[in-house]
């Protein structure tokens, strides 16, 4: 599963680096780092959404706050072990 998180400018101020964070720890404390490829790109062209995050290419806009909630609805219920 590939996570990619948008550095550009406009993400950047709406909190990338908290959201990159946050599913980082998640990522962690679920054991699943052999299972997810958490990565960051430039400018994904979406400026004037939250901070831009594709899901094995499917576009979320996300915020700090609503990052865990999309670990837990989106990811973990891919993860098949």
């Amino acid at each position: 599963m590939r996570i990619t998180v948008c550095l550009g400018d406009s993400c950047h101020l709406k909190g990338t680096r908290r959201v990159a964070e946050t599913l980082q720890s998640l990522i962690a404390e679920n054991g699943l780092k052999d299972e997810i490829d958490l990565s960051g790109t430039f400018c994904m062209g979406r400026c004037r959404t939250g901070v831009s995050v594709t899901l094995d290419g499917e576009y979320f806009s996300l915020s700090p706050e609503t990052t865990e909630t999309f670990f837990r609805e989106q990811i973990l219920p891919r993860i098949t072990k």
